[in-house]
C-alpha cells in the first residue's frame, strides 16, 4: 500500500517501496559493482604505471574536485528541474569515461576519464557528484519512518555491490595473468561500463512525480516560513562544519587504502581486492545493524555509538604487524564506520522541508567532499615517504572531533523523533 506524503510524493507505507525506489536501489547496486572494482585497483594501476604516491593522490584529488564543482550545480538545480534527467546524464558520462579508459592505453585519456568518473574514490555506489539528486529522490518517494529504512537499504546494497566489485579484482590472477600486464587493469573498466549501461536502463524506466506548485502564503505564514528557513539554514551550517571535519579525515586515508596495503605489506592486487571486499561486506552488515539501532536509540545516537567502535579500529590499524590483522581491523572499521551512511543521510533529510532536500543533500555531500579532495595528496605523500602510521593518527583525531560535534549539534533530533 502507498499513501501521498505531505510533499506531494507517493510515499511508501511501512516497508513497502515504490517502483521508482526499487529501480533507484537496483541502479545503485549495479553502479556500486563498478566502483568496487576501481576502488580496489585504480591506485594500484597508477602505481604500476610509475606514479608516485603524491601523483596518485593528485589524480584522485582531481576527480574529487571535479565532483565538487558538479555537485554545487546539480543538487539545488534538481529541486527545480527534476532528478531523472540529471541521473541519466551522469550515467552516460560515466559510461563514456569507462569505455575510454578501457580501450585507450593513453595515460592522458585515463586521467581525463578518471577526473570525470571519479575512479577510485569509493563512493559506495552513490551517483558521484549527482548523489544528492539520488538521495533527494528517494527521500521524496518514501516518507516517515520508512525513509530511514529505505536509505539504509540503499547504503547496504551499495556496500554489497562494492564488495562484489572489489572481489572481481582477483579474477585475472585466477587465469594466470595477474597484473604485470597493464591490459588486465584496462579490462576491469568493462565492469563500471556495463554497470552504467544497466543503470541507464533502470533509471530510464522510472517516472518522477511532478513537484506540486507552492501554495500562496499570507503574511503570518510567510513570517513563519522565513523563521523555519533560518532554523534550517542554521542546522545546515552545523552539518557542513561537522561533515568538513569528517571529510578531511576520510580523504587522508580512505581513497588510498589499496595503495597503503601494497606499500605497507607488499601484497599484490589479487590479495588486496578480496581483503577490501571483506570490508564492504561487513559495512553492509553494519548498515543492517544501524537500521535496528535507529529504531531503538535514534539516528544520531546510532551514528555516534557505532563510529566510536570504528574510531578505535582506525587508530589500531597502523599497529597491526601482519596483513591479515590489518585487514581484520579495516573490515571492523568499515562495519561500524561506513555502516552509518544510511543513518547520516536520514539525519540530513530531516533537517529541511521536502522542497529543500536537494539543497540539504548537496550540503551533506559538498561539505565532506571539499576537504576530502585535498586529503589524498597529503596521504599519498606520507605513505610514499614511509610514514605509514601518520595518516591514521591524523584521521583518528579529526574523526573524534567530528563525533563530538555531531552529537552536540544534532543529539536533540532523536528526542524530537521519539
Amino acid at each position: 500500500m502507498t499513501r501521498t506524503g505531505a510533499d506531494g510524493a507517493v510515499g511508501a507505507r511501512d516497508d513497502t517501496l515504490t517502483r521508482n525506489v526499487r529501480r533507484l536501489l537496483a541502479a545503485r547496486t549495479v553502479r556500486s559493482v563498478g566502483q568496487g572494482v576501481t576502488v580496489a585497483s585504480f591506485s594500484l594501476y597508477l602505481h604500476s604505471l610509475g606514479y608516485s604516491g603524491t601523483a596518485i593522490g593528485t589524480v584522485l584529488m582531481a576527480g574529487l574536485a571535479f565532483g565538487i564543482v558538479m555537485t554545487i550545480v546539480v543538487g539545488p538545480l534538481s529541486d527545480r528541474r527534476g532528478r531523472r534527467p540529471m541521473l541519466l546524464a551522469y550515467e552516460a558520462a560515466a559510461a563514456g569515461a569507462a569505455l575510454a579508459a578501457m580501450i585507450s592505453p593513453d595515460e592522458a585519456v585515463l586521467i581525463v576519464a578518471a577526473t570525470i568518473a571519479g575512479f577510485g574514490r569509493g563512493a559506495n555506489g552513490a551517483a558521484g557528484p549527482f548523489a544528492p539528486v539520488e538521495q533527494a529522490w528517494i527521500a521524496r518517494e518514501v516518507d516517515g519512518a520508512a525513509r530511514g529504512r529505505a536509505l539504509s537499504l540503499n547504503a547496504t546494497l551499495g556496500f554489497l555491490g562494492m564488495a562484489t566489485g572489489a572481489a572481481l579484482v582477483a579474477v585475472p590472477a585466477m587465469f594466470g595473468r595477474g597484473f604485470a600486464d597493464l591490459a588486465s587493469y584496462r579490462l576491469l573498466f568493462l565492469v563500471p561500463f556495463t554497470g552504467s549501461l544497466l543503470a541507464i536502463a533502470l533509471i530510464g524506466g522510472a517516472r518522477e512525480s511532478a513537484t506540486p506548485p507552492a501554495a500562496a502564503l499570507d503574511a503570518a505564514a510567510q513570517a513563519a516560513a522565513a523563521q523555519l528557513t533560518r532554523s534550517e539554514n542554521r542546522n545546515l551550517r552545523r552539518l557542513a562544519l561537522s561533515n568538513a571535519i569528517n571529510g578531511s579525515a576520510n580523504g587522508i586515508i580512505g581513497p588510498l587504502m589499496a595503495y597503503w596495503f601494497a606499500r605497507r605489506f607488499g601484497e599484490p592486487a589479487a590479495m588486496i581486492g578480496p581483503a577490501m571486499a571483506l570490508g564492504f561486506v561487513l559495512a553492509a552488515l553494519g548498515s543492517i545493524l544501524s537500521r535496528g539501532l535507529i529504531s531503538r536509540f535514534g539516528a544520531v545516537a546510532s551514528v555516534v555509538r557505532m563510529r566510536i567502535v570504528g574510531l578505535a579500529a582506525l587508530f589500531a590499524m597502523p599497529f597491526a604487524p601482519l596483513f591479515g590483522e590489518a585487514v581484520s581491523l579495516y573490515a571492523l572499521r568499515a562495519a561500524f564506520n561506513h555502516g552509518t551512511l544510511g543513518a547520516r543521510q536520514t539525519v540530513a533529510a530531516d533537517l529541511t522541508r521536502p522542497e529543500r532536500r536537494g539543497l540539504a543533500a548537496s550540503v551533506q555531500t559538498l561539505s565532506a567532499q571539499i576537504p576530502r579532495a585535498a586529503g589524498p595528496v597529503l596521504g599519498g605523500w606520507l605513505i610514499h615517504s614511509g610514514r605509514f602510521a601518520t595518516p591514521f593518527f591524523i584521521a583518528t583525531a579529526l574523526q573524534a572531533l567530528y563525533l563530538y560535534l555531531y552529537r552536540r549539534f544534532f543529539g536533540a533530533l532523536d528526542a524530537a523523533d521519539a
